[in-house]
Order: C-alpha cells, then structure tokens, then sequence
C-alpha cells in the first residue's frame, strides 16, 4: 500500500479521487504533471533519497512511469541517478528559489535577521503562512550540541509555533473551518514531518485563545509546544501599506538557556525593534526591477524529447519550467506572461497553471498567477542545508571517470590547505591523500589557487617558506610572482614541488559573488602524463567541471549558505 501522503503530498495525491469530489483534479489539469510533482514531494519527505521501487511504493505509481519520471528529472538536473537510487539535484532548488525572489522578503529582511542572530546568540528565523501552517523562509541558526534543526522550506502547523497565532488572527471563517477539519483528520500532526507527532492533542480553544492574545499583545510565544526544551516568542512583520502580516520573526532558544517568560521580558523588546527596523526597511524598498527570466526553455524540452524518445515526460518539463517564469519583479505574471517567459503556447501555459492551482504551488488572482510557499516542498528543505563538498561529489566523479585519475576538493585553513572531497582511482601507484589531511598551501596547486585569490597583504604564508623538494619555490618574490601568474591564467600547475614524482593541477571554484571558495585539482604520478599534456587534455575537463560546480554552487546559494567542508 502506498504510504499516507503528507500534507503537501496530499495535494499532489488527489489524483486519484473520484471526480465528483471537491478535490478532483481538473479536466485540464496535466497528469504527467502530478505525477512528477507527486514523486518530487515524496523524494523530499524520505530526506531525499529514494530508490525506485522506494519511489512506486510511495507513490503508487507503476515502476515504467517512476523510471520515465525519474529520466526526465535527471535531464533537467534535478535528480541524479546514484547508483540504484534517485536522489534530489541541487538545481531542483530553482524552483524554490523563484517564489523567494518573487517574495523578496528573504532579500530584503535577511540582514536584519543575522544581525539580530549574532547581538542574541539565539537562532533567529522569518516564516510565512502556508494555509493552517508556517514555512520557513530564512534561517539564522547558532551552532550548538543543541540547535534549530528546522530548515528553509520546512511547513509546521500554525497550533505548535510561535508565528502560528499570529497568522491566525487574519485568518477568515473558512481558513479556520479548514483547520479544525485538518485537526481532526489528523489529531497527532502525523501528515507534518518536520516535528515529532503530538502526543497530547490541545484542546482546539487553546489555539483560539493563543489567537486572541496574540491580536491584543502583538506577539506569541511558543513554550515547548513542538518539542520539550524549545521556547520561541515572536512578532509580526506587517506590510507598511496595507497594515497586512507578510511574514513573521521568530526567536528560538532552549530552556537551558532561556525559559519562554525569560524570551518575553528579555529578547521580545529587541526582538520589537528589530521588526520595526525590518518594515521601515519594507516602506523604503524601491519597486523590483523585473529580471530576465529563463529563455529558451520550450526549445530546450523540445530536444530532449527528440534526443531522449519515449523516456522523456516532455509535458512534464515543460510544466516545471512555468515555475521558473516567476521571479522578483514578476512576483504575479499572466497567462501571457507566463507563455512568453516560458516560450510555451499559451494552452500549454494554462494546462500547467490550472494543475498548479489544483496543487497548491500556484494562487490565482483574477487574471494573474502567483507562486505560493509550498513550492518550497519542492525539495528545498533536505537541499537547503547541503554543503559544498556535497555537491561537488558527483561531478568530481564524473571528472575522475573521464580523466582515470584521482582528483580533490579543498578549501584554505590558515597556512594549509584542507581536504574536503576526495574521489580516487583504482590504480598500482596512487596519490594517497584522506579527507581532513592539510598540506602547505604555497607548495600544492589547490593552495596556489586560493592564494591567488587574496590581495598579497593577506596572504596566510609561513616565513620562512620550507623547501620540500628541489624543485619547491621559497623565494618570497618569486612566490609572489608565481601567484600573480596563476591568477591571471586562472589555474596552477605545480610539477614536483610537494613531493618527487607528483604532479597536479588545479582551478578555482566560485561562489555567487565571485570569491575563490574552494579549488578543485587532478593529482597524478608525473610518469603519467606530461606538463603540456596536463594543460592539453586534463585542464579543459576541470575547467567544465568547475563550471558545472559552481552552476550548482550559485543555485543552491541564492537563499541558503552553503558549507564549504
């Protein structure tokens, strides 16, 4: 039997109804559609991981439409194949990352949340409403033995946060009519994944009441009610134009180092001032400049299919790229928007739309369509917290099957150069090199590469520089001049410097803004291959592959911060 769906998969689940029922899906809606929404919500609810037959249990789908679902996923790169497993791609994250840029909120309030992070030493987090529950749309988090686990993207209901009750008091008699009903049907939370189930169901008055008190104080707490030890007290962020909540700021902290009355009589007044910083912040805000959206996708699906055949769901892409038509400064967009955005017809832009709208990813306003948080269910909560080393892995794969050599990840610590993501080939004479080992940053190529990256001022150089082999550069100057060269080349080739017979080559690995984060390398015995042919043959192939990291890199780092070890 399949499992039960949650309650993000239960829209993408109804399916099936009959159809005379309320929930039927339209008849215009596009099955294929469904179906890979279906299965992109249950990889997100099993953390991420699925495998085949995993996915037609879960699904209930037959095992020949997950595989073909699965192909055309991994097309679009938003799945990999692992091995017997489907696992969710960090590109899947441009799905979320459209209705956050349509949003705005995360870029424009995110600052104002760290710096609050950092004055309290408490996690501090800004959600909005998803129906009868919150969404997470920014974390700052503390490290700690005992921290925030919660992630962007993660739905919790409204009766067991901080932030709940003060949605609730916009709520209309219908929105609480729907929530009673969910209480009902789902008493213990069950259909809510990211908090444990309720052992003790509350009263439904006590929510009300919580409502109430939150609309005469301004604020709410949250004193244990999702988990023992976890306090939170919250705020509203209010539109200064319409007086509307657009989001709430949230303080979480744990009772061994606050109770929930010491959050309100200590952290709630700065946690106020930060908030009325916060929507000064909003009244000021220009108008968003619409940015160009995706081109040239209708084209793109249109190859596939013609490349890939029957395996490629082409109306399934093409539904997903409607997504990505969405953005900031096209927060709503029409029906001809949305088709000239895409590159689709305008009935293949409806057909996509009306399921949307079934689904719950898409709100309809008159002639106008907006995303709505659950897209965020689209994988974003297990990818939100994937690191670099992570998404580097199977690429660095790739490269090692196409090069048969080993190549690496590392990252600059201090003097040294640390390892991060290693792949090795199965060869006699190897490069035997563990993740975690540090090495002398002058003397390797990943080490160049970083440096390079630095103005000369601060750059982390032992003095004096020690000699490894004879061919090891020590002169300062001479270092220097060899740094400026690799930054002007983009790459480093270092031939017998670290250790006889050893030879590697590395290039940089860039975040959003352009910073050096992480240098990605081949390292080979130098019988193998020569300095040119290194440059010739194994170069280009990093280059792409750095390329096709830091494409992922930018993706996954719009609205998240991804750890570089």
């Amino acid at each position: 039997m399949p499992a039960k769906p949650t309650a993000d998969a239960a829209a993408a689940s109804s399916a099936a109804v009959p159809a005379d029922s309320p929930a039927a899906v339209p008849a215009e809606a596009v099955t294929p559609l469904v179906r890979g929404i279906t299965v992109l919500l249950r990889l997100t609810e099993a953390g991420g991981t699925l495998s085949p037959s995993g996915l037609e249990r879960a699904t209930g789908l037959a095992r020949s439409t997950v595989d073909r679902i699965a192909a055309t996923l991994g097309r679009m790169g938003y799945v990999r194949l692992d091995g017997r497993d489907v696992v969710l791609a960090p590109r899947l994250m441009e799905l979320g990352n459209a209705y956050l840029s349509a949003l705005r909120l995360p870029a424009l309030l995110d600052a104002r949340a760290d710096a609050l992070a950092d004055e309290l030493d408490e996690s501090v987090s800004l959600a909005v409403a998803d129906r009868d529950g919150i969404r997470f749309i920014h974390q700052a988090t503390r490290r700690r033995a005992m921290s925030l686990s919660f992630r962007i993207g993660d739905l919790l209901p409204a009766e067991r946060t901080a932030p709940g009750p003060l949605f609730a008091t916009e709520w209309t008699e219908r929105e609480w009519r729907a929530w009673h009903e969910r209480r009902e049907a789902d008493p213990e939370n069950r259909d809510f994944p990211a908090v444990p189930p309720l052992r003790r169901a509350g009263a439904d008055g006590e929510f009300a009441q919580r409502a109430a008190a939150a609309a005469a104080d301004g604020w709410a707490l949250d004193d244990q009610l999702i988990e023992p030890g976890l306090v939170a007290v919250s705020v509203p962020v209010r539109d200064p134009r319409t007086g509307r909540i657009v989001c709430a700021a949230n303080v979480v902290s744990h009772t061994s180092r606050h109770t929930a009355a010491d959050l309100r009589d200590t952290l709630l007044p700065r946690l106020r001032e930060a908030v009325r910083a916060m929507e000064d912040d909003l009244r000021e805000v220009p108008p968003a400049r619409p940015a160009a959206p995706p081109t040239g996708l209708a084209a793109w699906t249109g190859a596939s299919k013609q490349e890939l055949g029957r395996e490629f769901v082409e109306s399934l892409a093409r539904g997903l790229t409607v997504l990505t038509s969405f953005g900031e400064g096209r927060a709503e967009l029409t029906l001809t928007e949305v088709a000239r955005a895409t590159g689709l017809t305008r009935a293949t832009a409806r057909r996509a739309l009306i399921t949307y709208e079934h689904l719950g990813l898409v709100r309809a306003r008159g002639r106008v369509f907006a995303p709505t948080p659950r897209v965020l269910a689209l994988g974003f909560p297990p990818l939100s917290r994937v690191s670099l080393p992570e998404i580097a892995a199977p690429h660095m794969s790739e490269l090692a099957g196409r090069v048969h050599e080993s190549t690496s990840l590392a990252v600059l610590s201090g003097h040294d150069i640390q390892y991060t993501a290693r792949v090795a080939t199965s060869r006699v004479m190897s490069v035997n090199i563990t993740l975690g080992t540090r090495l002398p940053a002058y003397a390797t190529s990943m080490g160049r590469v970083l440096l390079a990256d630095l103005p000369p001022a601060d750059r982390p150089l032992p003095a004096p520089l020690r000699p490894f082999t004879p061919r090891t550069v020590t002169d300062p100057g001479a270092l220097a001049r060899v740094l400026e060269d690799v930054r002007a080349r983009g790459h480093a080739l270092v031939d017998e410097e670290l250790e006889e017979g050893l030879r590697s080559i590395a290039v940089p690995i860039r975040d959003r803004s352009g910073r050096v984060v992480a240098a990605l390398n081949v390292a080979l015995h130098a019988a193998r291959h020569t300095v040119g042919e290194c440059e010739r043959d194994i170069l280009p192939e990093l280059r792409g592959t750095a390329r096709r990291i830091e494409e992922d890199l930018r993706v996954a780092g719009r609205f998240t911060r991804v750890p570089t070890s």
